[in-house]
């Protein structure tokens, strides 16, 4: 009776999880419009902010938001912990972000799009040579599907593959970070809530952001925010930090806790077809052939690699 019901509660768990999954991975695919404008230079309608000015305003509002949440606790039970948060604060904050932008400088976006994805396949690699596990057959060919699907979405405009090696190099090690950062926060989701784990992330993420805003050699773009006259800066960017940084960051911590670190980060396949959709909701961009052929491709890849369990045995010989 009590491991029925312990299944069923798994099971309600994983589901719940795999919700929280599809929430954040729409949050973070639809943060790439309201970073656009942004973004985008003043004379096309854009606030001119930098990739270090965004990752900065934003991590720091959304950090002192959590801080009054959360503000009685301020470092962790032990200095191992507290390392193992500075790891995870610049892995998927200051490395992940800056590393991922400042790629677009040197490649296309497209290559930053498609490299930036690759993080479920770091993860599935680092997770089996850490733990020494065996990488699923499943999850595997899952993973290179959607994978695939994140091509033809990304490149169904036209656009080819170049190869730009410092730019291609910067986009991987954005990717790689993420994978970092979910392989180490597993070990501390248990100890903390998610309120801290999330608070102590962007904490470490902004303060190592800051010695690199402090040279920026353009001015400052933060009064842009408060300008009455222009509210869709401030709106974008309230969307940013409430729902992409403090609640899409919360719930992903808790997914990575249910799913483990190469499922959750099989929903991250999610955010190039969020993207192409809320783009045609939005400012009304055209959906190509490939870009319906990727989606097909990535919500398969997501099912065979949370569903596909293949055992192979070999036959023995008489």
């Amino acid at each position: 009776m009590n491991a029925s019901r312990s299944l069923r509660n798994s099971k309600y768990v994983k589901a719940i999880a795999h919700i929280g999954a599809l929430l954040a991975a729409t949050a973070w695919g639809t943060s790439f419009l309201c970073t656009k404008v942004l973004m985008l230079p003043p004379d096309q309608g854009g606030g001119g902010f930098t990739p270090v000015e965004m990752f900065v305003y934003r991590f720091t509002a959304a950090y002192i938001m959590l801080l009054l949440l959360s503000f009685k606790k301020i470092f962790a039970n032990n200095w191992r912990d507290e390392l193992n948060f500075i790891i995870c604060g610049i892995c998927s904050g200051s490395l992940y972000f800056i590393t991922e932008n400042f790629a677009l400088n040197y490649t296309t976006a497209g290559n930053v799009s498609l490299l930036a994805s690759v993080s479920p396949i770091f993860t599935t690699i680092l997770v089996a040579i850490i733990f020494r596990t065996k990488i699923k057959i499943g999850e595997a060919i899952g993973s290179l599907v959607a994978l695939a699907g994140v091509f033809c979405i990304i490149f169904s405009h036209g656009e080819g593959f170049v190869i730009k090696p410092k730019g291609d190099l910067l986009a991987l090690t954005a990717s790689l970070s993420w994978a970092i950062y979910t392989i180490v926060v597993k070990n501390l989701i248990p100890h903390y809530s998610s309120v801290f784990i999330t608070r102590k992330l962007f904490f470490y993420g902004v303060l190592t952001a800051l010695p690199i805003l402090a040279f920026q050699t353009e001015p400052y773009h933060l009064g842009l925010l408060f300008d009455l006259a222009q509210p869709k800066f401030m709106l974008n960017f309230l969307f940013l930090v409430l729902i992409c940084s403090c609640a899409a960051f919360m719930i992903w911590n808790q997914v990575i806790n249910a799913l483990g670190p190469v499922t959750a980060n099989n929903y991250l396949y999610l955010q190039p077809l969020v993207t192409m959709i809320a783009a045609f909701l939005v400012i009304g961009e055209v959906i190509y052939m490939m870009g319906y052929i990727g989606c097909v491709l990535i919500i398969g890849g997501l099912v065979l690699s949370d569903k596909w369990k293949p055992s192979f045995r070999l036959k023995r010989k008489e």
